[in-house]
C-alpha cells in the first residue's frame, strides 16, 4: 500500500537509526510493528489483571510432575 504522510525529518531519522533500516519503509514497518506488539502485551496483561491465572496445581505438585 503506497501512503503519503508528513513525518518530521528528526523523527525519521532518529527511528532509522534506532531501527538500523536502510530505508524509511523498512523503518516504518519496523516501527508498526513494535507498537502493534507492544498494544497486543498491554491487553494481555489487561486481561490478566481483569481475569486472573488459574493454576491447577500447586507449586509442588508442578515439582514433583516434572521429576518423574
Amino acid at each position: 500500500m503506497k501512503v503519503t504522510a508528513i513525518i518530521s525529518r528528526e523523527l525519521i531519522e532518529e527511528a532509522m537509526a534506532l531501527s538500523k533500516a536502510d530505508t524509511i519503509t523498512e523503518t516504518l514497518k519496523v516501527a508498526l510493528v513494535s507498537y502493534i506488539r507492544s498494544q497486543k502485551v498491554k491487553q494481555i496483561g489487561a486481561s490478566v489483571v481483569s481475569e486472573p491465572l488459574e493454576f491447577k496445581y500447586s507449586a509442588q505438585e508442578l515439582r514433583d510432575l516434572n521429576r518423574r
